[in-house]
């Protein structure tokens, strides 16, 4: 299974692995990652699981779809160029080591 990391504003990393199919999302729910809410439970529809995807793991995913384009405009936190919907980010073989930055707040 990839290992995924997710990093709190603190700087506290959490490695965990995510079985192949299920959202970077749903892997941190399921592992009690602290930081990302998922109100909607993974429909694109809330931007609380709003994540800032580390630099070194960008070139792994792929190009975010209009839908999550237009949701990364509510997110609570500023959004950036690495800003991502972690229930968008679906867990590939290439994402093993992808890391992503939990922000300050949700909502």
């Amino acid at each position: 299974m990839p290992e995924i990391t997710y990093v709190a504003v603190d700087g506290t990393a959490c490695s965990v692995e995510v079985p192949l199919g299920t959202s970077v999302m749903r892997g941190a729910v399921f592992n009690d990652i602290d930081g990302i809410v998922a109100q909607c439970g993974g429909n694109a529809q809330c931007a609380t699981c709003h994540v800032y995807v580390d630099e070194t793991s960008l070139d792994a995913l792929e190009q975010a779809q209009p839908e999550e384009e237009h949701m990364l405009g509510f997110t609570a936190a500023d959004r950036l160029p690495n800003s991502r919907l972690s229930c968008q980010l679906k867990v590939t073989g290439a994402l093993d080591g992808l890391i992503v930055h939990l922000p300050e707040r949700q909502y």
